[in-house]
């Protein structure tokens, strides 16, 4: 102990200001010091030139605009809004027709994307030639481009809502509740009443219980062989809300569209609009095309000899593509479908294209016109959409984590 004391005190003793740069155990620590003095004097540097050439033009940040009235309209609010609201209801407004559209959009391009790769490895010619021509058409055509061809494309079919009234108006409802007008979509609208969170626990104790129960059959399969089946967890997912619908009558019931109530126009039901629709459906289609191609590249990643071994076990395609082929493919397709499902929500800022008021067309659109706060409003444009980015991002990390294969 004495002499590894000594050791360290002559180290000590030792110390020259020049080992930072000529040691290599300090060379590195020094260079990332300096580098971080650097970015803070070049970013206060630029903050005070802010504040000086703002306070020069009599200006200054505040934040006080955001309870000023915003004198607008918006066509598709999910909340309570209307034109003598204030700026920042507005924005919140625009916050969730963004995360609308991104929600709606993630979900629908990986159900395409997945098709789209799945077939594109088809063994049929015609299919797989289709699937990538697709996804080739997609890829090289900028999102702009096929969001304003997508929207042209809506905003011009659907017929007028009186085609729709008459003496037997419901003949001409889709399934008896959907009616696409030149306005938009008609369709059912939920209603909540007494009892609707018990219904709401109900579903999502039912979402959770499918998982448990597939993750119990998995883990039974690989501990000793035996294969339980799969059914039980969707009678778990679908009969509690059942259950619970029933049991709590009217807690949870449908307003449909109405033809018969107004000579002039449908009542009733809730109206989607054209500009939501036609983003949604370029945003879709065109994300789709790159997860595709995750897709076809997981699934070749997969060496062709652990699918022949496992249809040599007696195994059925269906179950050789979901217990081998998948679970080795998303170790693959999970990381660059983050970038996907990123790429879909910062390209949702170009909403204003077809009409859409998400949040760069509000706050980032007509409210820095109208009060002239383009910095404040730029700032929380990026905060939200930083905040947003990085959520998705650790969402789908911790997934990601959760389906990489473990070795021993």
């Amino acid at each position: 102990m004495a002499s590894i004391s000594d050791s360290d005190a002559n180290q000590s003793s030792s110390f020259k200001l020049s080992m930072l740069v000529n040691d290599t155990r300090y060379r590195g620590l020094t260079f990332q010091f300096i580098a971080l003095m650097l970015i803070i004097f070049l970013m206060a540097w630029l903050g005070m030139n802010l504040v000086r050439n703002l306070a020069a033009a009599g200006l200054d940040i505040s934040y006080g605009f955001l309870d000023q009235s915003a004198g607008y309209d918006i066509n598709q609010a999910l909340i309570p809004y209307t034109s003598q609201s204030s700026h920042l209801q507005a924005a919140i407004v625009g916050v969730l027709n963004t995360l609308l559209v991104a929600l709606l959009g993630c979900v629908t391009a990986t159900i395409i994307g997945v098709t789209a790769g799945v077939l594109r490895l088809s063994k049929n010619w015609l299919i797989s030639r289709l699937m990538s021509a697709y996804v080739e058409a997609f890829r090289n055509v900028p999102v702009l481009i096929w969001i304003l061809m997508i929207g042209t494309i809506v905003t011009v079919s659907g017929g007028n809502p009186r085609e729709f009234l008459g003496e037997d108006p419901n003949s001409n409802l889709f399934l008896g509740a959907f009616a696409f007008t030149n306005r938009g979509l008609y369709a059912p609208a939920v209603e909540l009443g007494p009892g609707a969170i018990f219904v709401a626990i109900a579903v999502v104790v039912g979402i959770v219980g499918f998982f448990l129960w597939r993750r119990h059959v998995k883990k039974t399969l690989f501990q000793s062989g035996k294969l339980l089946p799969a059914w039980p967890s969707w009678l778990i997912l679908i009969g509690l809300p059942v259950i619970a619908y029933f049991a709590f009558a009217g807690a949870v019931s449908l307003s449909m569209p109405d033809t018969m109530a107004n000579r002039f126009n449908i009542q009733g039901g809730t109206l989607v609009g054209k500009p939501l629709i036609a983003l949604w459906l370029a945003l879709s289609v065109y994300t789709g095309a790159f997860i595709a191609e995750n897709v076809r590249a997981g699934i070749l990643a997969v060496s062709k000899g652990q699918t022949e071994a496992a249809a040599a076990l007696g195994l059925r395609p269906r179950r050789v593509m979901n217990l081998v082929v998948l679970p080795q493919a998303l170790r693959v397709i999970i990381p660059p479908l983050i970038s996907q499902y990123l790429n879909l929500t910062k390209n949702s800022s170009l909403a204003i294209a077809v009409g859409y008021a998400d949040i760069t067309a509000t706050l980032g659109g007509i409210t820095l016109n109208q009060t002239g706060r383009a910095i404040e409003c730029i700032l929380m444009l990026m905060l939200f959409y930083l905040i947003i980015s990085l959520s998705i991002s650790a969402i789908m990390n911790v997934y990601n984590s959760r389906v990489a294969l473990k070795e021993r």
